[in-house]
């Protein structure tokens, strides 16, 4: 009997037939998110969400504040001028509309955390008004410069966040992501722990933008600012 299951196991599939299941998916077929983080998105936000050269897209309270069509946005079209490439077939990608949507609910789904804010009144995601940079200057001093160093070159607790290359590379968008997520990963708290018992407001945050984005160079590249590093 057993010797007969065996062949008839053999009858079901044919010599050199796959089994079903057994093929190997195309590249536009694969819709199962830890691989498509894996090979898309782990270089720059880390294994797991955890941050690397980019922000840590496991924080929730990013999470909190970024809807799912901003974050679906920026990974179909990039951010241009900025590291952040698209990944959308339709703007020059790779990836197909369902396995963009498969990363953003992925995103989702494994990281956010419900009630993170609690009570607090969060920053909106985007701006909503154009900041000062005069006023910025002097939230950033009140906020800011303890630990990125009076003028942003850089300090005892964080590092220089007017630098030409780092300016060069991130958007204002990105500039306000990380004033009101912070970066968790490196120690950077979010809106409200910047100084205890005082969150910044929106203004505040569109402020710090508005002045970290008049430090940008005009025309980055090489040789950058003299006066950037004569200062650090």
């Amino acid at each position: 009997m057993a010797l007969g299951a065996v062949f008839l196991s053999g009858c079901a599939s044919p010599h050199g037939q796959p089994r079903a299941g057994s093929e190997t998916l195309a590249p536009n077929e694969v819709l199962e998110f830890s691989t498509l983080y894996a090979e898309n998105c782990a270089g720059c936000h880390g294994a797991e969400g955890r941050g690397g050269a980019a922000i840590a897209l496991s924080d929730p309270v990013y999470l909190a504040i970024a809807d799912d069509a901003a974050i679906r946005k920026v990974i179909a079209k990039g951010v241009r001028g900025t590291a952040m490439p698209p990944f959308a077939e339709s703007a020059g990608g790779m990836l197909t509309d369902k396995q963009i949507d498969a990363i953003t609910s992925g995103i989702r789904s494994r990281w956010s955390k419900i009630g993170i804010l609690e009570a607090a009144n969060a920053p909106s995601y985007a701006a909503k008004f154009a900041g000062k940079a005069d006023q910025g200057e002097a939230t950033y001093k009140t906020y800011c410069a303890s630990c990125h160093g009076p003028a942003g070159h850089g300090g005892p607790k964080g590092s220089s966040i007017t630098d030409d290359s780092f300016l060069a590379l991130v958007s204002d968008q990105g500039l306000r992501t990380i004033v009101i997520a912070g970066r968790p990963e490196l120690g950077a708290p979010d809106w409200r722990g910047n100084s205890p018992g005082k969150p910044m407001t929106d203004q505040e945050v569109t402020d710090v933008v508005a002045w970290l984005a008049s430090r940008r160079a005009q025309s980055p590249g090489q040789p950058y600012a003299v006066s950037n590093y004569a200062q650090r």
